[in-house]
């Protein structure tokens, strides 16, 4: 019988009335991967921040290899032996990829109180090197590195050390494929030389494809560990969900005509260094797909669509002429966009749910007098946060307090309340369990046969295979092909133009 690596006793945590976590217990064995999935808001975040020092819980013990272990923070916690990638961003701007990697740990490289710089950019170049992030230089500032390049580093930053417990939560879907095989092998490397991963993820056939064993929680209430060779993503979901998840997932359509009225015309759009070029047609009721590597540049291409894009050359031009440069002209124009990194680019953390749905809507919220009635923004907010079924105390609650997948439901929701008819979607499911991704599709469903119009940018290919009219691959900054929907399209026929 294989050992106890962890024990979870009792685990309680509170968020004002929320109840986060309630008399959670369970075992975690040595040399495996523990999978733990749940709905958004279950309290798998919260439960591993608890133990990654991140969050201090209100009661109950962890208890790591017989001893208590109550971390204050993650370096605390690294010397317990117990790190975490965290879903969000875990780096800091101003400091060098190196100082990432060994924030916590710089003593290592001082001597007679003076860091030796050259020699932390030297250990840290070695280390990228045998990871093969070669392109990742020591000395550069984390910030001149997009959202994908610094997870890399932060699966560095946490494994490079051997922690006795690796927690993964939710990073598979900030990565692209080589990303992903990285990150497999660096959790299969930690599984072999007996330490333990606990993994995070919402994609349930990744979770039983990785996975030994896994934790079901529940609305912050442990349901159950099974062992991941003697149940189905349907078992799955009826623990996550407390019932059988039918009905329609992706579109079931696919002889529908898409209208010829252009509403979105890009022409030769070019950002330099990142895509070169770019030329389509976005048309009235259509989803239209970009998929590719993660470096290929389709992330760029929503920016560019939104006039957010740094330094672009060519044009955006919406179907009454107006040309789309900067971001209050696309929003006048009823476009919206959603960013792959939310909490930088698509909330105002620090700010309520309420304000963050109503931020785009208030020139249609104010009275004749340009004054805003709070009532009036709060059933607002209120309206299409319930409809995006966030888990909240209410609106007033802030972003930055809720889970991943909630905050991306308020993304969501605040363009939904704007009425948008044009809508951007880059990643609009990273992070979101497999109901609300039932949900979230089902929508776009419905905005597409209300005649809105809809880019979505992705990763998971099929997501983009289920629900889009075209399909744009992108390869080093180009078009590398076009693919209209068709029932036997499959993973290869995309693969085979990205690569």
């Amino acid at each position: 019988m294989s050992e106890i690596r962890l024990e979870v006793k009792d685990i309680s945590k509170h968020f004002g009335i929320t109840k986060a976590l309630v008399d959670v217990s369970f075992n975690i064995l040595k040399g495996e991967i523990h999978a733990l999935i749940g709905e958004n808001g279950s309290g798998k975040s919260t439960l591993t921040n608890s133990l990654a020092g991140i969050y201090q819980k209100d009661s109950g013990t962890f208890i790591l290899d017989g001893k208590e272990v109550n971390p204050q923070n993650q370096v605390d916690a690294n010397n317990e032996g117990i790190s975490i990638i965290v879903q969000e961003l875990g780096t800091l701007d101003g400091l060098t990829v190196a100082e990432n990697i060994f924030l916590g740990h710089e003593d290592a490289f001082v001597k007679f109180g003076i860091k030796n710089t050259n020699a932390m950019n030297r250990k840290a170049t070695e280390l990228l090197k045998q990871y093969g992030f070669e392109r990742i230089k020591a000395a550069d500032m984390i910030e001149n590195y997009n959202f994908e390049d610094r997870k890399l580093v932060e699966i560095v930053k946490a494994t490079y050390f051997k922690p006795k417990i690796l927690v993964i939560d939710e990073t598979t879907t900030a990565l692209s494929g080589e990303g992903r095989e990285e990150l497999y092998k660096q959790m299969k490397r930690i599984k072999e030389e007996g330490n333990t991963v606990i993994f995070i993820s919402h994609d349930l056939p990744e979770v039983l494809r990785m996975s030994d064993s896994i934790t079901v929680l529940r609305d912050g209430i442990y349901i159950d560990t099974v062992k991941s060779s003697e149940i189905d993503e349907d078992g799955l979901k009826k623990l996550m969900v407390g019932r059988e998840v039918s009905g329609k997932y992706y579109r079931a359509d696919y002889d529908e005509e898409v209208s010829d009225e252009v509403v979105m015309k890009v022409e030769n759009v070019s950002v330099p260094g990142i895509i070169s070029d770019i030329s389509f047609e976005l048309h009235k009721g259509e989803i239209l797909g970009f998929g590719g590597l993660s470096e290929s540049g389709m992330h760029e291409v929503g920016k560019a669509c939104f006039g957010a894009s740094f330094d672009r050359e060519g044009s955006v031009t919406f179907s009454d002429g107006t040309k789309i440069n900067d971001i209050p002209t696309a929003i006048a124009h009823s476009i919206a966009y959603t960013s792959k990194d939310r909490d930088n680019e698509s909330l105002v953390m620090n700010q309520s749910i309420r304000d963050n749905i109503c931020l785009p809507s208030l020139n249609e919220l104010s009275n004749k007098l340009r004054l805003l009635n709070d009532k009036k923004l709060k059933n607002f907010a209120d309206k299409f946060a319930k409809t995006m079924s966030t888990k909240m105390q209410s609106v007033d609650q802030f972003v930055s307090n809720l889970s991943g997948g909630n905050k991306q439901k308020v993304v969501l929701a605040r363009w939904i309340g704007k009425d948008s008819d044009i809508l951007v979607l880059d990643s609009p499911t990273r992070g979101i369990d497999v109901k609300v991704k039932q949900d979230i599709y089902q929508l776009m469903d419905n905005m597409r046969k209300e005649g809105k119009s809809i880019i979505m940018i992705s990763e998971e290919l099929m997501e983009l295979i289920g629900m889009c009219d075209r399909i744009i691959i992108l390869k080093d900054g180009r078009i590398n092909g076009e693919l209209k929907r068709d029932r036997n399209m499959d993973e290869n026929v995309l693969i085979a133009k990205m690569v």
